[in-house]
């Protein structure tokens, strides 16, 4: 590849453009001189930053091709199906179509288990246990040490990247894995311990946890990795990420941005610098939904690698804020649509429960009244048929009871009685002479059946009704001195009359419905 002007970026595979990608970002340099160096270095990223660094030396097998005359082979492009499908559904020009965003991992940190031996084997190793403890003890001092005197050694006799050999420091004399809540608060305090008090809000969780609310706010997760063993954490940290311009940026919350930070001393920092592959210190990483490439899919869409000013650390972070903050909106949209729909349903469900609890209680109601006026009506069908059924048995009884009242007796011996009938009865006055020995029951009797002794019943043979008590619906009283005579089967007529007198026949008032008593 002789000009790197003249190469198409979309004939390049996508393991090529990712390459490509990850180079850019670490470098900074353009593509037209990327493509000749990656190329070189057979698409190798690590190869390809170490010679951008490093330099290179002379390239045998391009000299050799060119004393033989040999042209490079040409660039080839290899599809696969679900980039065939990609790229059909893909309605724009394969030249200004992007490339897709590498996925970010989702980092969850495993716990050591230490199985401990029990009983006669613990004994036995004992002492191979406590030789690893002193010798791990002993080439974890001794490197720190010789990293301590690197540190004095001018630049170019130390190694320009020191990510490798970090991480495999913080895996050496690494520290105490514990969970990531606890690790991350421990990074904040030393963070603040080291730096005092800054502007920044730091994510209090794990990077699982920070990852799965960025997707779920649908926000930017911006992850800091630093290690304190690097020439360049240091002033990165005071220069450019405590900056007022930087801090200010990522404190905003129009932006929509999440920070988390991580030491790769600490297993969990450790290993989400390698699943990023973070190859230079100070490492900054913005993660985000990528909508157009996955519902659901989290993808990496910034790496700010190495010391750099404030201004271009902001402005490697706006444009890149810029560019995803549509495609989240939208998404925003749509899920504040869903909510929308989701709610007016909810509404409209709940607005037809109450409506179906209205018409149950109004049913309920109206079985309930009909139930009321069934049975009040049943109670009346039945009352009226009992008064019918007690009207037949006083007829029936004041008929046979007129059969056995006794006849007039002659004057001698007789007790003459004037009775004053009430207006009910057709009101007059009764003169008749009664014996003696009747009755206050059969004087009773007698005015109840009087008007039957006038139509002669006495030629019937009737009986009286059985599992009947008849109630006198009236009451008899003497004038002066006056004196309720009540229905006694004992008291004579005599004994309260003497040989006469002048009586009163009054009508019962029923006091629960203010009617006489018939």
């Amino acid at each position: 590849m002789a000009d790197g002007a003249d190469i198409d970026i979309g004939q390049l595979s996508s393991e090529q453009q990712e390459s490509l990608q990850q180079y850019t970002d670490v470098t900074g340099q353009e593509i037209k001189d990327a493509l000749p160096l990656l190329e070189r270095s057979q698409w190798n990223v690590q190869i390809a930053i170490a010679k951008f660094f490093d330099g290179e030396g002379p390239d045998l097998l391009a000299e050799a091709q060119a004393a033989q005359n040999i042209p490079p082979p040409m660039l080839t492009r290899y599809d696969n199906l679900h980039e065939s499908l990609l790229d059909a559904d893909d309605d724009r020009p394969r030249r200004t179509r992007p490339p897709r965003t590498e996925a970010a991992p989702r980092v969850v940190p495993q716990q050591p288990v230490n199985i401990r031996p029990q009983g006669l084997l613990s004994i036995l190793l004992t002492p191979f246990s406590t030789t690893w403890n002193l010798t791990r003890g002993l080439l974890g001092v001794v490197g720190r040490i010789i990293s301590f005197f690197l540190a004095f050694l001018p630049a170019s006799f130390r190694p320009r990247y020191l990510g490798t050999t970090i991480r495999g420091l913080g895996q050496a004399h690494g520290r105490t894995a514990t969970l990531p809540q606890e690790a991350a608060r421990r990074f904040r305090r030393e963070f603040e311990e080291a730096y005092g008090t800054h502007g920044l809000t730091f994510f209090e969780g794990g990077h699982a946890q920070a990852l799965d609310t960025a997707k779920r706010e649908l926000k930017f997760l911006l992850m800091v990795l630093i290690s304190p063993e690097h020439d360049d954490t240091d002033t990165f940290i005071r220069n450019t990420l405590l900056s007022p311009e930087v801090v200010n940026y990522i404190s905003d919350s129009s932006n929509n941005i999440i920070l988390w930070g991580g030491n790769v001393a600490d297993p969990e920092a450790h290993q989400v610098a390698n699943e990023y592959s973070c190859l230079k210190y100070p490492f900054s990483c913005l993660v985000c939904l990528t909508p157009k490439e996955g519902s659901t899919r989290m993808g990496i869409v910034k790496r700010l690698a190495g010391p750099m000013t404030p201004a271009a650390y902001v402005a490697g972070l706006q444009d890149t804020v810029t560019k995803y903050s549509p495609d989240l909106n939208g998404v925003r949209a749509e899920r504040a649509a869903q909510e929308h729909a989701r709610n007016l349903r909810n509404e409209q469900d709940s607005a037809y429960e109450r409506s179906l609890a209205r018409d149950r209680e109004r049913a309920r109601q109206k079985r309930e009244a009909e139930a009321a006026a069934a049975a009040a009506e049943k109670r009346a069908l039945e009352e009226a048929e009992k008064a019918a059924r007690q009207e037949e048995l006083r007829r029936q009884w004041r008929k046979w009871r007129a059969t056995t009242l006794a006849p007039e007796p002659e004057a001698k011996d007789a007790v003459r009685l004037a009775l004053n009938m009430p207006a009910s009865a057709g009101g007059g006055r009764i003169i008749r002479r009664f014996a003696s020995t009747t009755t206050l029951e059969e004087l009773y009797a007698f005015v109840e059946c009087y008007d039957l002794l006038q139509e002669q019943y006495l030629d019937e043979k009737l009986s009286e009704p059985e599992s009947y008590e008849h109630k006198y619906g009236f009451q008899i009283a003497s004038m002066l001195p006056r004196e309720t005579l009540e229905p006694s089967k004992i008291i004579t007529i005599g004994q309260k009359m003497g040989r006469g007198g002048s009586l009163v026949v009054e009508d019962l008032i029923d006091e629960d419905d203010g009617q006489e008593v018939e």
